[in-house]
């Protein structure tokens, strides 16, 4: 019946919430908080870093770019796209989104129509990191420069044919979460964990979380790991079966929003809110939602505006005659989201 409970409360909820996190290859196992050389963690440039002058609104560009990404169908992704529209109109540049609704196929076709449209500069979100290399080389060879944002495709492929990549960082968005549970639990606690160990940036995010804990990490005992898979549905019926097992459990840590909504409904059909926390990466709107409705404990963001704002400020650049972008790949600082913050900013992302 419980099982049943959870259900009814998880189709009261938002599922549009997706996660924005990305796969790379199992031989890349590079954490971005200490990558000193090839990675920075940057700030976006400000448009008169650019090289570029602004373009007075209203006049038209010659360049044109394109937004090819995973799918439109959560508001990660529809963000960016937003934000990179805004930024191009407001400068004259022609621009275009392509969304092939996660169809790998259909990815590469648009990529294959991006090297033969002529397009200035392209921003990618691959719908499988390792299966769109064809796709790259046909837009490298077309001498198009490709800005890879928020997903890493795999690192050859960057090497090979990426001008930069752009994301959140995402082990410091598990590390800051990590430092906020062992305040808000100093003398330890029985925790689990809902991961996604098959997307390297997920991995990346436990990792930072186990960082974070800290000395005190011998104080938690995970009484359960599991694969979530980045998925309210999937996690609310995993979150379900741990609290049950578990009669004295006191946290949850989640890989992004939707599996922490899946456990959040998880616990309150529990009738344990209050008594077992949730802790997040995302801000999303709905997980600003849950933040502020004392759903969550705690939820670190991801910055698909600052990522999009990033990654057009550099190809403006790139595209000036300035390459010196300041590394190959670059991680947007994550934050811990407060309550003022998720307030002013509830129907956003950053």
């Amino acid at each position: 019946m419980k099982k049943l409970a959870a259900l009814g409360l998880c189709l009261c909820m938002t599922v549009g919430v997706m996660t924005g996190c990305g796969s790379s290859p199992a031989e890349s196992t590079e954490e971005p908080a200490a990558e000193t050389q090839e990675s920075e963690t940057a700030e976006a440039p400000a448009a008169e870093e650019t090289g570029e002058e602004a373009q007075p609104e209203g006049e038209t560009s010659d360049l044109s770019f394109a937004f090819c990404t995973n799918t439109l169908n959560n508001t990660f992704q529809s963000s960016m796209d937003t934000k990179f529209s805004e930024l191009c109109e407001a400068n004259g540049i022609s621009y275009t989104c392509l969304d092939p609704d996660y169809d790998l196929n259909k990815q590469l076709g648009q990529l294959s129509d991006v090297a033969n449209s002529g397009y200035d500069a392209v921003f990618i979100i691959p719908v499988d990191s390792a299966g769109i290399t064809a796709g790259l080389a046909e837009i490298k060879d077309a001498g198009i420069p490709i800005f890879n944002v928020d997903t890493a495709v795999i690192e050859e492929d960057i090497e090979a044919f990426v001008t930069q990549f752009v994301g959140t960082n995402a082990y410091m968005a598990g590390q800051l979460v990590g430092e906020q549970m062992t305040k808000d639990y100093p003398d330890g606690a029985q925790i689990a964990v809902l991961d996604f160990p098959s997307n390297e940036s997920c991995v990346d995010r436990v990792n930072g979380f186990m960082d974070g804990l800290g000395d005190n990490a011998d104080k938690f005992d995970i009484v359960a790991q599991q694969d979530g898979a980045a998925a309210l549905d999937v996690s609310l019926g995993l979150a379900d079966d741990i609290i049950i097992a578990n009669p004295d459990l006191q946290a949850f840590f989640c890989i992004n929003d939707p599996s922490a909504l899946g456990a959040a409904a998880a616990v309150k059909a529990a009738n344990k809110t209050g008594e077992i926390g949730v802790y997040s990466i995302d801000a999303s709107p709905d997980g600003k939602q849950a933040l502020l409705d004392g759903e969550f404990s705690a939820v670190a963001a991801q910055v698909p505006l600052g990522i999009a704002e990033y990654a057009y400020n550099a190809a403006v650049k790139y595209l000036g005659g300035d390459t010196d972008l300041g590394g190959k790949k670059i991680y947007l600082d994550s934050h811990l989201v407060l309550e003022d913050e998720a307030k002013e900013t509830i129907n956003d992302w950053q």
